[in-house]
C-alpha cells in the first residue's frame, strides 16, 4: 500500500474534498439551521458526517484496492431541509428519519435490490424529484439578491465566468470571493469562531409514521437514485466493477452508527469520485484507490474541526451561504431538469413531479417531496391506461 502512495493522488483527493465541501456544505448548515440545531448540534453533523465518510472511504479502498469514495448526500440536506421548513421537524424526529434510511440503504445494498428498487422509480422521475427540491435554494439565492447585490452579484458574475475559464475551481473561487467581500463589508464576525475540537452530541431518535414516508422515504430514494446510481455510473465509466451490493450496504452500516450525532445520509461519491478516478490520481489505474484514501483522510480532518468550521460559516452573513449553496447547485439543478424532460414518454409525469416538489405544498404533515413522487406516479398511471385502452 506503502508503495502506491504519489503525491498526484492525495492531491486529487484533497481536491475532491475541497469541491464537495465547498459545494454543499452550505445545504448542510441551512438543514441544520432549519431545525434549531445549537451550534454544539451543527458541528456535531459535520463530526459525523467527516467521520463516517473518512472510515468508509479508507476501508472500502483500502479492502477492495479500488478509489471508492463515500460522500454524504447533497439533495438529502436539501430534503431535509425542506421538510424542517415546511413541517415543523423537531431534531430527534429528524434523527429517527436519519436512522430509517440508513437501515433501507443497508437492506438495499445487501440484498442485491438496489437495482429492482430503482427499475420501479424511472430515471427522469427521480431527475424531478431531485431538480424539484434543489431549485429552492437556487430560487433562495437570487431572492436574496436585493437584501445584498454587492456581495452576491459578483459572485455571480465569479460564477459566470467560472463556468466557462475554470470549471474546476469554480466553486472554491466563489467561496473566497464572497469571503473577501464580507470582510470587506465588515460583516465577518471572526470572534465567534472557536478554535476547538468537535465534540459529538447524541440525539435521541424519535420515530412515528409521519417522519418515516415524509422525510426517510424520499430521503431515501433520492439518495439512491440521484447519489448512489450517479455513483455506481462513474466507476462503469472509468472501466471499475466494484462490488456494488456490498459497498451500499456497508455505507448504510456506517450510517446508523453516525446517524444519532448528525450523520444523516453516506452515499457512493459521484462527481467528486470522478477526482480520484482519472488520470490526474496516477497514470495507473490500479494505484488509484490511494487518492479516495487521501479524501477520507481530508473528510477525517473536518469532522475532528467540525466546530471551526461550523463557527467559521456562522461567522458570515447568511446572504453567502444562500448565495454559495444556490449557485453551486445551478449545473445540478439543469442537469436533473434535462434528465427529467429527455425522454418524452415521462416528460409530462416529471414537470408535474417538479412542481409539486418545488410549490412546498404539505398535507398531513407530510412534505412536497413525498407528494411530488405521487403526482408524478398518478400521471404515469393515467396515461398506461389511456396508452392500453387505445
Amino acid at each position: 500500500m506503502f508503495k502506491d502512495f504519489s503525491f498526484s493522488a492525495i492531491v486529487a483527493g484533497f481536491v475532491a474534498v475541497l469541491v464537495g465541501f465547498t459545494s454543499s456544505v452550505a445545504l448542510i448548515f441551512q438543514a441544520a439551521q432549519n431545525l434549531s440545531a445549537t451550534p454544539e448540534q451543527t458541528a456535531s453533523w459535520l463530526w459525523a458526517l467527516g467521520i463516517g465518510m473518512a472510515v468508509t472511504s479508507i476501508i472500502l479502498s483500502l479492502v477492495y484496492r479500488l478509489p471508492i469514495l463515500i460522500a454524504w448526500s447533497t439533495p438529502g440536506a436539501a430534503v431535509i431541509a425542506s421538510a424542517a421548513a415546511e413541517g415543523h421537524l423537531t431534531m430527534s424526529q429528524a434523527v429517527g428519519a436519519f436512522l430509517a434510511c440508513a437501515v433501507m440503504i443497508t437492506i438495499a445494498g445487501f440484498s442485491g435490490g438496489f437495482e429492482k428498487i430503482m427499475n420501479r422509480l424511472p430515471l427522469p422521475m427521480a431527475s424531478a424529484l431531485l431538480a424539484g427540491v434543489l431549485s429552492k435554494f437556487a430560487l433562495d439565492a437570487f431572492a436574496a439578491t436585493p437584501s445584498n447585490p454587492g456581495l452576491i452579484l459578483p459572485m455571480f458574475a465569479a460564477y459566470l465566468l467560472g463556468r466557462n475559464f475554470w470549471p474546476r475551481s469554480n466553486v472554491p473561487v466563489i467561496l473566497v470571493l464572497g469571503v473577501v467581500i464580507a470582510v470587506l463589508q465588515g460583516r465577518f464576525h471572526g470572534s465567534a469562531v472557536p478554535m476547538e475540537f468537535t465534540r459529538p452530541v447524541w440525539v435521541t431518535p424519535e420515530f412515528s409514521f409521519r417522519t418515516l414516508i415524509g422525510v426517510a422515504l424520499p430521503l431515501f430514494i433520492v439518495t439512491m437514485a440521484s447519489q448512489n446510481l450517479p455513483g455506481v455510473a462513474v466507476f462503469k465509466a472509468n472501466d471499475y466493477h466494484p462490488p456494488v451490493s456490498k459497498m451500499i450496504g456497508w455505507s448504510g452500516v456506517a450510517n446508523l452508527f453516525v446517524a444519532p450525532f448528525g450523520g444523516y445520509t453516506l452515499n457512493l461519491a459521484a462527481i467528486t469520485a470522478a477526482f480520484c478516478m482519472g488520470t490526474e490520481a496516477h497514470p495507473d489505474p490500479k494505484k488509484r484507490y490511494v487518492a479516495a484514501m487521501s479524501a477520507g483522510f481530508f473528510y477525517g480532518l473536518i469532522g475532528i474541526f467540525g466546530a471551526t468550521i461550523a463557527g467559521l460559516f456562522a461567522a458570515f452573513p447568511h446572504e453567502l451561504v444562500l448565495a454559495l449553496a444556490g449557485l453551486a447547485l445551478l449545473g445540478t439543478i439543469g442537469s436533473g431538469l434535462a434528465a427529467a424532460t429527455a425522454d418524452e414518454r415521462y416528460r409530462e409525469a416529471s414537470i408535474v413531479s417538479y412542481f409539486v416538489v418545488l410549490s412546498g405544498i404539505s398535507f398531513f404533515g407530510i412534505g412536497s417531496a413525498f407528494w411530488g413522487i405521487v403526482a408524478g406516479m398518478m400521471v404515469l398511471a393515467v396515461r398506461k391506461l389511456a396508452t392500453a385502452r387505445a
